[in-house]
């Protein structure tokens, strides 16, 4: 009988910068149009046909964006030189999706795994209609909002508490105690253009795993808190052990930018 020989597989790390806007998200889907495959089919032009396949680090949703993402190249053939493919990718990728970085791993780095923590940013302003520029990027809250009050409210997420009001259709068999490690809600001075308001905002969350729109969930809480729809004890309250609260308003996806990854 023949001896059927395994072949040798190499592993590749890609950070990776995209703006969501006109994306459903990473994951592939039938008939829309997806990060995955929007990247699968840059790297089956440029691999010429060859055998690949690509791993995230997590999924985003539609019209998510991302300052740092990353995912997992496996490969049956060695990049010979990796300055020279990330060129080639930028090359061919549509403009509104960017490679930053690419570094070589072994067989037992595992990008799901080896993701710990991750820092989003969600972009917002108020009380006034924006450019329309600004949509992709940036929230607009027409309503005029108690910018202090929200301050302390996202302070309240810090730390550990049962985030069951702040996933989005949980189960009874949910994982629901979760640490937060920084929770602020701040000025934006990350981001600016000349057709962007006198004043911008920024919520920073940082924490190992998220449920599902949970971030968008807290800061639709910290909205209606700001529009006096809700108080800092019913915040409180949502986070107790076995709360049956449940936060409702999702803030839209567009504000929602997925800051940073650090891995093991």
């Amino acid at each position: 009988m023949p001896i059927l020989r395994q072949m040798k597989k190499y592993f590749y790390v890609f950070t990776i910068q995209y703006l969501g806007y006109r994306f459903h998200g990473w994951q592939k889907q039938p008939n829309v149009k997806t990060l995955h495959l929007m990247v699968d089919r840059t790297l089956n032009f440029i691999l010429e046909g060859k055998r690949f396949k690509s791993l995230s680090s997590g999924r985003t949703d539609a019209m998510v964006s991302a300052e740092n993402a990353a995912f997992e190249l496996f490969l049956f053939e060695p990049i010979e030189d990796k300055q020279a493919f990330l060129e080639l990718f930028n090359y061919n990728l549509p403009q509104d999706i960017r490679a930053t970085s690419i570094r070589e791993v072994d067989a037992e780095f595992n990008i799901i795994n080896h993701s710990k923590i991750k820092e989003y940013l969600y972009l917002f302003t108020c009380g006034e209609k924006c450019h329309p520029f600004c949509a992709p990027i940036m929230t607009t809250i027409l309503d005029d909002l108690d910018i202090d009050i929200m301050k302390q409210g996202a302070k309240l997420f810090e730390g550990q508490h049962y985030f069951k009001s702040y996933c989005y259709k949980p189960s009874e068999h949910g994982i629901y105690n979760r640490e937060i490690l920084r929770c602020e809600l701040v000025e934006n001075t990350i981001y600016s253009a000349n057709y962007f308001p006198k004043n911008t905002y920024l919520l920073r969350v940082k924490g190992k795993g998220f449920m599902r729109n949970q971030i968008r969930l807290m800061m639709g809480t910290l909205i209606d808190l700001g529009k006096g729809k809700l108080t800092l004890e019913d915040i409180k309250t949502s986070l107790m052990s076995d709360s049956q609260v449940r936060m409702e308003y999702i803030a839209p996806a567009s504000g929602l930018i997925l800051n940073d990854i650090e891995f093991e």
